[in-house]
């Protein structure tokens, strides 16, 4: 005998339970004589009455009972179970870790975050500052901050900023000592900041582009760091040029204390995006998470 429809088995109880078809109908959102038809075809096919019909009422057949007597529970486990699954996608409780840079974590992420921290306080969240690619699905990651450019077929992304760009600033202390660069290439004469990049170990090459010309310069300097933070930091400090993005070296351009360049040459980018795999896309934490970084939310 080939396995039976539950919707068919779920008719049967239901009827069974109410002791009539009216009833029956009702609850289940059916009409009358759809019910009626369900449960001849199962009859039919198991070659049994299961239920006894009379003016008044419905009830189960020695054979209807047994059947029902073995199925009802577990049918109304695999409900319960999938009423707990919905609970579960609606909650606004549990955890969330995600990987971004460190720029992205302080310029984009923070400034949003206490909002969400105060609407859900049961989520709990761990970010996890790294320049590196990581993968998400082996390192048990629900999601990742990426540029554009970073993004993965695997993965459903949603823009989180706007196209951003990055600068070339150096100090005044620096330019009082070393000309400005009028050109990508006249960088080879400056003593540059660099980021080693550890997801190939290699010296990140600094990008521009003008009227549609690409440049890429692979720039050369004392001082190799990890992470842009303190790229800018040593580019305060008068110890080189930075490539960094604008957002973290604008309020520092503005009050002088850093001098942009090569303005010209610095286009834009695809901003950055929040990555999950896409299975994650509409459960909870991650979906207020989402909700509350999306580009349509306010951005500094």
């Amino acid at each position: 005998m080939a396995r039976e429809n539950l919707n068919d088995l779920t008719a049967l109880v239901a009827v069974a339970r109410a002791k009539s078809f009216t009833k029956a109908a009702a609850k289940l959102g059916v009409s009358q004589s759809a019910l009626s038809h369900t449960i001849r075809l199962l009859e039919e096919r198991l070659d049994l009455r299961l239920l006894t019909r009379t003016t008044r009422s419905v009830t189960p057949t020695t054979a209807g009972q047994q059947l029902i007597s073995g199925i009802a529970p577990h049918l109304d486990q695999i409900e319960n179970q999938l009423t707990s699954l919905g609970e579960l996608r609606n909650q606004e409780s549990g955890n969330l870790r995600i990987t971004m840079p460190d720029d992205a974590l302080a310029y984009v992420v923070l400034p949003k975050i206490k909002e969400f921290v105060q609407k859900y306080p049961k989520i709990n969240m761990e970010f996890v500052a790294d320049l590196k690619l990581i993968d998400i699905f082996s390192e048990d990651f629900d999601g990742a901050i990426r540029l554009g450019e970073n993004i993965t077929k695997e993965m459903t992304s949603v823009p989180i900023t706007p196209d951003i760009r990055f600068v070339v600033a150096g100090s005044p202390e620096y330019f009082s000592k070393n000309p400005k660069p009028k050109h990508p290439k006249d960088l080879l004469n400056h003593n540059c900041l660099t980021l080693r990049l550890p997801t190939h170990g290699r010296i990140y090459a600094w990008e521009f582009e003008k009227k549609g010309k690409d440049i890429t310069v692979k720039v050369e300097g004392s001082l190799i760091f990890n992470s842009i933070f303190p790229i800018r930091d040593a580019c305060l400090e008068g110890l080189g040029l930075a490539h960094m993005p604008e957002m973290v070296a604008r309020k520092y351009i503005q009050e002088g204390r850093l001098l942009q360049v090569l303005e010209d040459w610095c286009p834009y980018w695809s901003g950055y995006h929040l990555c999950f795999p896409r299975h994650h896309e509409n459960v909870a934490p991650l979906s207020l998470f989402i909700d509350e970084m999306r580009l349509h939310k306010s951005t500094p």
